[in-house]
């Protein structure tokens, strides 16, 4: 694979990765609440599932992958051009919704382009050179968010620090246009993924994958859910859940609403508290490189280990983290409070990592094979829905108190660690077989989600 074009869409991953924080922290400056902090995490995490599906339609025909491309790298660059032109907290709520629709929709064109011309034997890695292009991008775009503050502040003042990072990042994507004009691929017709054996086989790469940085940043990922429902048939899906598989699922809504509910007001609760911005991008880019760190150990203990344990153990510590970090953190004020909060991001970070790998699974194994790849489309699609609710719900139910939204966040994420707990057929089964090629989480090193949210986990909008 030519890697060439990959050092452009890695430019332009740079720029996503900053604006999923710089922009939840430019509407707090703008006065912002709560509540639209929530709608902002929740339009965030919602709308790149419809998107996903219409450009992957397009993709079908490969004369139309490089220009989605090209489109939604220019159109992260405009709007992130103009958002410190907006002093309306409604209008950049909308400008954020349209480069998550568009980042959030390319990523099934970005599979085609890199599976396409190669052999099945190779797609694992290719997926996963993308992805790792992709995850430093990200990284880089939350550091450079950590250091900017530092460097912009001699460079513009302190007054436009934070306008001039969006121009910075904008930049970035507007670099990334003419790169990937001059060296995006053109794959062979004739290659392109269409039989439902393929299809089958990416999805299964994509969803039983380890995550990297980025899906650390995602609750879900529109690029599982498309490709893992193309060959969907709902009435048949319906039959064949078990009632072990049902119970996980809502377990899932639980925690992946809780996650949510934390996620959303945090920076304006961090920004409250006393942090600036670039000590706010510094927890985020904790939390993100804890998970990043402990993805592949995960997936091989996930194949030794009772993964009822693991999955509920992880879901009790960080439904405690939640409101026990939150209040660290509210001793920003002391010059402890910004490493405890650190070590508690941190902390998150790390059961996130057990969480991703080990859900991905659990549904695996309980899911009969011949709709498994399904059931995994419907696990992420509940993730989704669940990040929306939850951005909502964490936006409102901070009006009541931080505290009040840390702790219904930490209780919906407990009651999920405990009805997988009570899943007792799923440790009989994890002792009875080995892991399967097909189903061992560690198999594929893979960045992408995927949301505010876990796979978009930490993205903060």
């Amino acid at each position: 694979m030519k890697e060439r074009w990959l050092y452009s869409w890695a430019l332009g991953s740079i720029s996503f990765g900053g604006a999923s924080l710089l922009i939840p922290l430019y509407i707090v400056e703008l006065g912002a609440s709560t509540v639209e902090l929530g709608i902002l995490a929740a339009t965030a995490a919602l709308i790149g599932a419809p998107g996903a599906i219409v450009f992957g339609r397009l993709a079908n025909r490969v004369d139309h992958r490089r220009p989605l491309v090209v489109i939604t790298l220019a159109t992260v660059a405009i709007f992130l051009a103009a958002i410190p032109l907006l002093s309306s907290v409604t209008a950049v709520i909308v400008a954020n919704a349209v480069i998550w629709l568009v980042v959030s929709s390319i990523a099934p064109v970005l599979t085609m382009l890199v599976v396409d011309d190669a052999p099945e034997s190779a797609w694992s890695e290719r997926i996963g050179v993308l992805n790792k292009y992709q995850g430093y991008g990200w990284a880089g775009g939350l550091v450079l968010g950590t250091i900017w503050p530092f460097v912009g502040g001699q460079l513009v003042g302190e007054e436009a620090v934070t306008r001039a990072l969006f121009w910075v990042f904008a930049l970035s994507a507007g670099m990334s246009v003419i790169g990937a004009i001059r060296s995006l691929p053109r794959p062979d017709p004739s290659a392109h993924v269409t039989s439902e054996r393929k299809i089958r086989k990416v999805a299964r790469l994509l969803s039983t994958s380890n995550r990297g940085i980025k899906g650390t940043a995602f609750v879900f990922s529109p690029n599982r859910l498309y490709w893992t429902t193309r060959q969907f048939h709902p009435r048949r899906l319906l039959n064949r859940i078990n009632p072990a598989l049902a119970t996980y699922l809502v377990a899932a809504v639980l925690f992946f609403t809780g996650f949510a509910v934390f996620w959303a007001p945090l920076p304006l609760f961090l920004t409250e508290t006393g942090f600036d911005s670039e000590e706010v991008f510094a927890l985020y880019l904790a939390s993100s490189l804890a998970s990043a760190v402990l993805y592949e150990g995960v997936g091989t203990f996930a194949s030794r280990y009772d993964v009822r344990l693991l999955q509920s153990g992880a879901l009790a510590v960080r439904g405690v983290l939640f409101p026990g970090t939150a209040l660290v953190a509210g001793l920003g004020a002391v010059t402890l409070g910004f490493g405890a909060a650190g070590v508690g991001l941190a902390a998150i970070g790390l059961t996130w990592a057990v969480i991703a790998v080990v859900g991905t699974a659990i549904v695996t194994r309980l899911a009969p094979r011949n709709v498994r790849g399904e059931v995994l489309g419907v696990y992420t699609a509940l993730g989704a829905i669940a990040g929306g609710i939850g951005g909502v719900l964490g936006g409102w139910v901070a009006t009541f108190g931080y505290g009040v939204a840390f702790g219904v966040a930490g209780g919906l994420v407990l009651l999920g660690a405990v009805l997988v707990l009570s899943l007792r057929a799923l440790s009989k089964e994890s002792h009875a077989t080995e892991p399967r090629p097909d189903t061992d989480a560690s198999r594929v090193d893979t960045a992408v989600p995927t949301s505010t949210s876990e796979g978009s986990e930490n993205r903060a909008g």
